[in-house]
């Protein structure tokens, strides 16, 4: 506090009321006296966020920064970096703090598993221990602020950055959205091991046609706010300090010049105080959307839509000030911008320490990627709680840790691909892999590997991918999978660890295709005839369409990419130490063609029925109706039952509740974790509503034996939806509750909301 005091009297406040708390009116009565003290150019440095490249030079960036000129930076990852360019600001002449901002996924320098795993472990726990941990590596490197969570809703797996967010539904990716904001800021935001989220991207990101990234989104009011919008609010009602704007466009009107989507629906309507910063370069992309014609257009859009920060800034330093000359460009939208980046440095501690997490040289790292820097058993804990067992013939999980394993394919050993797309500053050596994992767990049997293939051969994709993302084998293909057989022939069992390298499940990196790449599917052809058990340990970022692969296999696994520690997780549930309990937070389609394939989609007027006539119904004729595994679906090594509902009234009125009740046996010989579901359908409403919609949701431990009765309260808020008015308000009349261990298997009772 005294860092803040001197800070009042120096721009020559001398009235500000005590410090000793944040309440707002304090904040707003420095920041609105900080803000008359500037210049026209320290407030618009203050709007530019800016990264140290080739141009950029780190002398170059301290002298922008003592000179007001840049408000923040994105990329740099430690403290020795930060501290220099903290110093420069505390040189300037009201020495305003820089803040530090990096995009802390899913882990900072211990690697998480991905957003699509941590959503599959459907446990808001572990999500929360994921962020919590993040949030103190990165603090501990300097950092202020992280570019997540990723929240949009995404039901295409087409578009590359399905990994990076939670998955299709509203409900769970609602709930997520909230937790991992909580888990990124801790009890107070402006705590040295807190880290300001900004959540992203705002808005509708993961609805782009095609599943093509940065393309455009077609969508109604009425489906937008009852589908996609709703985990970005989420994330508000969770405090999140800022808001990163997406790249596409909306109805024709990009996001970053969107004045709808960031006054009167992000400010207005919602009430968000924070700061709203462009995703990189998204201010200069406004030329090529076609509704600039040049930087200068470009920043007067985004201005006075209210994009406060521009990213990878070339447009708000170079032609805000002849903006603000000509009158294009108001003094009020400076200002308010200049404000809310006043205010999230106020919020994040930076004005009473701006070394609140830089902390002084004598403490930093001898080495930033110690290895007593990581925190290897959380990373465990969350990730074999991820993990989705998706098939297990005969029981063939778990193995037993003796006799012989063929270890196949060509993840098995890769450092790189199991942490994921963006993995912050994980260092692949630190990665734990699938065969280490096996290899450190097997107690008296032995382990042989075979590549058995490349990822791709594809020489343009490789290049496109980056030729140091995929390490690829000189010897020919057959060879290789000669190899695998023989391996094969010697083992008891055959592990083939298969998916995609995680370059192909990034940004820019949409797919044509959700089959396995290169030759994979020739691979496990030729493992399955030989006859020995074979189990499919999946590495992927986006649901892949494996029907062919599904029939030969035995057992799969699904493990996402689960990170630092994920050899060993994977290892954990493959021979039993840990028994799997994920959950899928997105629909597995049988093929492309079936896209989009959610979960819950509008009944139409002449609904395919299971076992009614084909003709005439909404389905494709050449290919099995429904997914290939559904949305909420995953199998444990025991098994649970569950008993028709009971409902404690079978009427509702607006004012009540009823409770829907279900006794879960745990049936089997082995203890385990399930997640017991609730989905309530709108049977007749103004509008045609979805066949189910997840409403909530626990997740239970029952011993063998062991029965446990689980009630979900229900009450009108649950029924409420968006309607042709954007009135958000429950009809009254029958409404279906179904409760089951995924989406499509469940019992189901009716009530009617008077």
């Amino acid at each position: 506090m005294k860092r803040l005091r001197l800070l009042c009297a120096l721009i020559g406040f001398t009235s500000l009321p005590v410090l000793a708390d944040m309440e707002s009116s304090n904040k707003d009565a420095f920041v609105t006296h900080l803000i008359n003290q500037m210049t026209q150019e320290e407030k618009i440095g203050q709007l530019r966020l800016i990264a140290i490249d080739e141009k950029m030079t780190p002398e170059r960036m301290r002298q922008e920064i003592t000179a007001g000129r840049i408000g923040g930076t994105y990329g740099s990852v430690s403290r020795y970096v930060n501290r220099p360019m903290q110093d420069a600001a505390q040189q300037s002449r009201l020495k305003i703090p820089m803040f530090f901002g990096w995009d802390v996924i899913h882990g900072h320098r211990t690697i998480f598993p991905i957003g699509l795993a941590l959503a599959s472990s459907w446990d808001m726990d572990a999500i929360e221990l994921s962020g919590r941990t993040a949030a103190k590596e990165a603090s501990a490197d300097g950092i202020d602020l992280t570019f997540a969570p990723m929240i949009d809703i995404a039901r295409d797996p087409r578009w590359g950055r399905t990994s990076e967010g939670f998955g299709e539904d509203t409900y769970l990716v609602s709930r997520i959205a909230k937790v991992m904001v909580q888990a990124y800021q801790g009890k107070s935001l402006s705590a040295p091991d807190s880290i300001m989220a900004s959540a992203k991207h705002f808005a509708l990101y993961g609805a782009v046609e095609g599943g093509r990234d940065y393309n455009s989104v077609d969508m109604g009011l009425a489906r937008m706010h009852q589908d996609y919008l709703p985990p970005y609010r989420s994330a508000i009602e969770g405090g999140a300090g800022a808001m990163m704007v997406a790249l596409n466009s909306i109805n024709g009107v990009p996001a970053a010049s969107n004045a709808w989507l960031m006054q009167d629906l992000l400010r207005k309507a919602w009430g968000f105080k924070g700061l709203v910063i462009s995703d990189h370069n998204g201010i200069n992309d406004l030329v090529q959307h076609g509704v600039a014609k040049n930087h200068r257009e470009a920043a007067m859009l985004a201005i006075r839509a209210g994009v406060d920060m521009s990213m990878n800034d070339f447009s708000y330093g170079p032609e805000l000030p002849g903006l603000l000359e000509s009158g294009a460009v108001s003094q009020s939208n400076i200002d308010n911008a200049v404000r809310e980046v006043l205010g999230a440095k106020y919020d994040m501690g930076l004005f009473e320490d701006p070394y609140r997490r830089i902390g002084v040289a004598s403490e930093d790292p001898a080495d930033n990627n110690a290895e007593n820097r990581l925190h290897r058993a959380p990373a465990r804990e969350v990730a074999r709680k991820t993990l989705v067992l998706l098939k297990n013939e005969n029981e063939l999980l778990p193995l037993k840790k003796e006799g012989v394993i063929a270890l196949i394919g060509p993840l098995a050993k890769s450092t790189v691909d199991i942490m994921g797309s963006w993995s912050a500053s994980g260092v692949p050596s630190q990665s734990v892999t699938i065969y280490d994992g096996l290899k450190s767990a097997m107690d008296k049997g032995s382990l042989i590997y075979a590549r058995g293939v490349n990822l791709t051969e594809d020489q343009e994709v490789i290049k496109y991918l980056g030729a140091s993302e995929i390490e690829n084998d000189a010897r020919p293909a057959a060879e290789m999978i000669d190899e695998a057989v023989k391996s094969a022939h010697q083992a008891d069992v055959v592990i083939a660890v298969v998916g995609e390298p995680r370059s192909m499940s990034h940004e820019a990196a949409s797919r044509t295709s959700l089959d396995l790449p290169g030759r994979q599917s020739e691979l496990i052809t030729a493992l399955k005839a030989t006859g020995k058990p074979l189990v499919l340990v999946l590495m992927n970022g986006r649901p892949l369409s494996i029907g062919k692969e599904q029939e030969q296999a035995d057992a799969i696994l699904e493990t996402w990419y689960s990170g630092s520690e994920g050899g060993n997780a994977v290892a954990d549930v493959l021979f039993g130490d840990y028994n799997p309990s994920g959950k899928l937070p997105i629909t597995f389609p049988r093929s492309v063609g079936q896209i989009p394939n959610y979960y819950s989609h509008l009944n139409t007027g002449r609904p395919y029925l299971p076992g009614g006539p084909r003709n005439y119904t909404s389905q494709y004729f050449d290919q099995s109706h429904g997914p290939l595994y559904p949305f909420g679906y995953g199998l444990s090594y025991t098994d649970f039952s569950l008993t028709d509902m009971a409902l404690s009234s079978t009427t509702l009125n607006k004012t009540d509740k009823l409770v829907a009740s279900v006794m879960v046996k745990n049936i089997g010989q082995r203890d385990g974790e399930t997640v017991v579901q609730l989905y309530i359908r709108d049977v007749v409403g103004s509008l045609s509503r979805p066949v189910k919609e997840l409403k909530n949701f626990k997740k239970i431990m029952l011993k063998a034996g062991e029965e446990k009765a689980v009630h979900f309260s229900i009450d009108e808020n649950d029924l409420k939806f968006f309607n042709a008015q954007l009135e958000y308000a429950a009809e009254p009349g029958e409404f279906q509750v179904q409760i089951g261990l995924d989406s499509q298997d469940v019992k189901a009772q009716s009530f009617e909301l008077l």
